[in-house]
């Protein structure tokens, strides 16, 4: 056995001594356990394990190791704008990019934000991120996406998407079809799915799309229940043309009447829920009181680092308080009170690591056991004072740790970071793209627009409207009619 911080390619590696959160149904945790993994699975977990001859050990003492995790939802274009609509609402949002600005991004442009925000990922242990790619207004645009997913070791789904033309124009293109046969060649590192919402026009303009996904055999990811964009209207529409199934994801999901629930439950579709934007930006209230109640499965995502932080634990943490606030508030409202909080921290780790890979048809992928693909994480942080004492794991991942105590991580075998440092990566190279993208957008909107951005004015034709120019449909439910 090697303890060098050395990896050669295929070789077996045994994180040792840690406690092991497995995430198997039982929800069982492993104290002093080890992994072992062995080309590129699951091999063993337990302890005192033997290993094959040559395999690299890292000590897990003091650790957590468990599944990498997952996030389904996640605008990886929009992160050379780190934090730039801090303040933003979502009306504003729908304004700067769908409407103007977000027609300035070139090819490289969005291969820099990518090439970042996958970085970002498997640096704070997100080790499969669905890359819900709505910037694609060419397919230039599209490959430099890919390219830069393909150019980091991390997992990665392509969810392409196009906010600036209708659904049933870019996926009838013989150029969308050319990508697809060019660049979804079956890689278990890069899948693929089909982003793009359903406004609700009583038309159906969305349908022909549909109808690709359908022919391709591809999911469709759509954002649902997005107040004043996206509501139930868009729910019947899916259901009664029969295009609501199992692998459907919809984002979101906050803003949506119990019947509208009931049409996904029973279609076995699910939820991706971004805490941190539905509680900041508008959408709707975060919804896991309503999707738990219906039995809908959760995944968890981020959404955008143009507002929020591109990691996983800020969204269990967030998630837990939403729906633990509100789970409160009425029972006061009732003059009653919670004696035992309904969502737990050991849910909403499941959600961050088996909810997304369920929510992928990834079934290799979520949990730690022998057999499935070998992407792990180990937290642990020797110089922090935040580290110890390990008394409840599932709590203290959901609300003691951060991206800066994630020490290793393992992505189908391959360890992409060890020892706090990110491994193969050239992180000024990433910094170098963005900085001329950032320059190129604050050049064509010249310096005060790039100031005003953070804050912009909205047309008041553009509150409560639906922010896709394909359609001229504006949903009764917000505007009286």
């Amino acid at each position: 056995m090697s303890q060098s911080s050395e990896f050669r390619p295929g070789q077996p590696l045994l994180l040792r001594g840690g406690t092991v959160l497995p995430m198997d149904e039982t929800r069982q945790v492993l104290t002093g356990a080890d992994v072992l993994v062995v080309d590129g699975r699951i091999a063993a977990v337990g302890h005192d394990l033997e290993v094959p001859e040559g395999t690299a050990v890292i000590d897990a003492t003091d650790g957590i190791v468990m599944p990498g995790m997952i996030d389904t939802h996640r605008h990886m274009w929009q992160t050379a704008m780190r934090g730039y609509g801090a303040d933003w609402t979502l009306t504003q949002y729908f304004v700067w990019y769908y409407l103007e600005s977000g027609k300035l991004f070139r090819p490289e442009d969005v291969h820099a934000g990518n090439l970042l925000a996958a970085i970002e990922a498997i640096d704070a242990g997100v080790t499969t991120v669905v890359d819900w790619s709505h910037g694609l207004q060419t397919v230039d645009h599209a490959d430099a996406a890919v390219d830069a997913l393909q150019s980091v070791p991390g997992r990665f789904v392509l969810a392409y998407g196009n906010i600036q033309q209708p659904p049933a124009e870019w996926t009838g293109t013989p150029e969308f079809r050319d990508f697809v046969s060019r660049r979804i060649t079956g890689d278990d590192m890069l899948g693929f799915q089909l982003a793009f919402d359903v406004t609700g026009d009583p038309a159906f303009p969305e349908k022909p799309a549909f109808e690709v996904a359908r022919e391709l055999g591809v999911p469709v990811t759509t954002h649902a229940g997005v107040w004043g964009a996206t509501g139930d209207d868009g729910i019947r529409l899916m259901h009664d043309h029969g295009f609501m199934t199992p692998e459907t994801v919809y984002v979101h999901a906050a803003s949506l009447s119990a019947d509208s629930y009931h049409r996904i439950a029973a279609t076995g579709g699910s939820v991706s829920v971004s805490t941190e934007s539905e509680q900041s930006a508008g959408q709707g209230y975060p919804p896991t009181w309503a999707i738990r109640a219906h039995g809908i499965p959760v995944s968890l995502s981020m959404d955008t680092s143009v507002w929020w932080s591109g990691d996983l634990f800020s969204a269990m943490r967030t998630t837990l308080g939403a729906d633990r606030s509100r789970e409160h508030l009425q029972a006061q409202a009732n003059g009653d009170t919670v004696t035992h909080a309904s969502l737990r921290a050991d849910q909403v780790v499941a959600w961050a690591t088996r909810g997304g890979a369920s929510a992928l048809g990834r079934d290799d992928l979520g949990s730690l056991e022998p057999g499935k693909k070998a992407d792990l994480v180990l937290i642990k942080n020797e110089h922090s004072p935040v580290s110890f004492p390990l008394l409840n794991p599932y709590g203290h991942v959901a609300f003691q740790a951060q991206r800066g105590d994630v020490h290793t991580v393992v992505v189908g075998g391959r360890v992409v970071k060890h020892d706090h440092r990110l491994v193969g990566v050239d992180l000024a190279a990433a910094r170098h793209e963005i900085e001329r993208t950032v320059e190129h957008l604050r050049s064509s909107l010249g310096e005060e627009g790039w100031l005003k951005g953070m804050n912009p004015d909205v047309p008041e034709t553009k509150v409560l409207d639906n922010p896709y120019t394909y359609t001229d449909y504006r949903s009764g439910s917000t505007h009286g009619g």
